[in-house]
């Protein structure tokens, strides 16, 4: 119950700090957008324009992060990698278990005695 509390406001604190982020990034892109828009129509060369490619890509990121569907798109694909692909999430040499520690323990005590 706490670690699902914990959970929830450390989601909420990111879709917080999203929209806020978005907030100054969607006026640097804005101001972006039209300053290359004027030079590339001014100095009449369209590859002054690249720039607002992968800023687009961003901004849409982050605005779907912070009020669109990612978050339930990735909550699905993760309730189906839970379910379909489940090999995918065992720890190299299965679970640890209470004798692992105890081994790893005592060799690390020894270490530490030895020097």
């Amino acid at each position: 119950m706490m670690q699902n509390e914990m959970r929830e406001r450390q989601m909420a604190l990111q879709i917080a700090w999203s929209r806020e982020f978005l907030k100054y990034f969607g006026t640097f892109f804005g101001i972006v957008a039209i300053s290359v828009t004027a030079g590339a129509i001014k100095k009449k060369k369209p590859a002054f324009l690249f720039p607002i490619v992968p800023l687009g890509f961003i901004f849409t990121y982050q605005y779907d992060l912070g009020y669109g569907t990612l978050l339930q798109r990735m909550k699905g694909e993760a309730e189906n990698i839970l379910e379909t692909e489940k090999s995918k999430l065992q720890l190299p040499r299965g679970m640890i278990t209470f004798e692992n520690l105890e081994k790893a323990r005592r060799e690390q005590s020894k270490f530490f005695i030895d020097k």
